[in-house]
């Protein structure tokens, strides 16, 4: 944890995003690094877990982390925590919580609520189109034999 939150310093200190940072580590090694970037790479979704989770999975040659630990300085939102998810660790840990984050202006409870809407009435309205356009690829893999399921 005490390497999450160093990382959370070095990026916030040289301009590269707020102060977040995440590790993940396997067998006791860290294998994954990452801070948020969002500033540095303009990339929204450039938040220390799933910068993290990128590092660690190119270390590994696999897009699951089984076996491994995430450790990150703050409570993840709720896109990381997707990601979190779909990456498979074992566990997670973190220091600040969401109402610590939330104290300095980084609320991700308006995503939270979002969810709950109907998909028209959400901030960024939804709408549902093609849908039967678009299952057709999804029927397509049902019935691929060489898929790579994961």
């Amino acid at each position: 944890m005490q390497a999450a939150i160093r990382l959370a310093f070095e990026g916030m200190r040289s301009g590269q995003g707020g102060p977040f940072g995440a590790v993940i580590v396997k067998n006791g090694e860290i294998i994954g690094q990452g801070n948020n970037q969002v500033a540095l790479t303009l990339d929204p979704t450039a938040h220390a877990e799933v910068v993290a989770i990128r590092d660690a999975c190119k270390y590994l040659g696999h897009f699951q982390l089984d076996d491994c630990v995430l450790y990150t300085s703050c409570e993840p939102c709720p896109m990381c925590l997707g990601a979190i998810y779909w990456a498979r660790p074992k566990a997670f840990y973190f220091a600040c919580t969401k109402a610590d984050a939330a104290a300095i202006d980084f609320d991700d409870q308006f995503i939270y609520d979002e969810l709950d809407l109907p998909f028209a009435e959400r901030r960024i309205p939804a709408y549902p189109l093609l849908r039967e356009e678009g299952l057709k690829a999804f029927e397509e893999w049902r019935g691929k034999e060489n898929k790579f399921v994961y």
